[in-house]
């Protein structure tokens, strides 16, 4: 009687571990890109919300008072921000003329993430307000 073995079906239980190791690494993998996509667009987001801050103070002031503005502040969702204004007098040629007085105006907004302290700078200039713009803007 020839010795015939019947063939096995199935997987081993070598196999079986080798499967889920390699699937158990793969899932790790996956779940670290996914909450580092996560935490990205929290950061994104925090970011975006301190530009537009930013843009509307610059839009709030339309001119620069004579003598400058200093003002800060702070916004909900712990943003703190500040608006500095000081005259723009290495622009001109002649430091004398005042026909285009303009100012260097500083936004800088900062927030919190976590224990990094992070921060948006915006720099540009204005003009200065005439008088009677002055006492329309009061």
């Amino acid at each position: 009687m020839p010795r015939c073995r019947a063939r096995q079906r199935g997987f081993s239980l070598l196999e079986v571990l080798v499967a889920f190791s390699i699937m158990a690494l793969s899932l790790g993998v996956l779940y670290q890109a996914a909450g580092g996509s996560i935490r990205n667009l929290a950061v994104a987001e925090r970011q975006t919300h301190a530009i537009l801050l930013a843009l509307s103070l610059l839009d709030l002031h339309q001119g620069v008072p004579a003598g400058g503005l200093s003002v800060d502040g702070a916004a909900a969702g712990g943003f703190d921000w500040t608006f500095d204004a000081v005259p723009a007098t290495a622009l001109a040629d002649d430091p004398g003329d005042d026909s285009w007085a303009l100012y260097r105006v500083d936004i800088e907004v900062a927030w919190q993430d976590g224990e990094r302290r992070r921060r948006y700078a915006l720099a540009t200039l204005l003009p200065e307000l005439a008088p009677d713009a002055e006492e329309a803007a009061q």
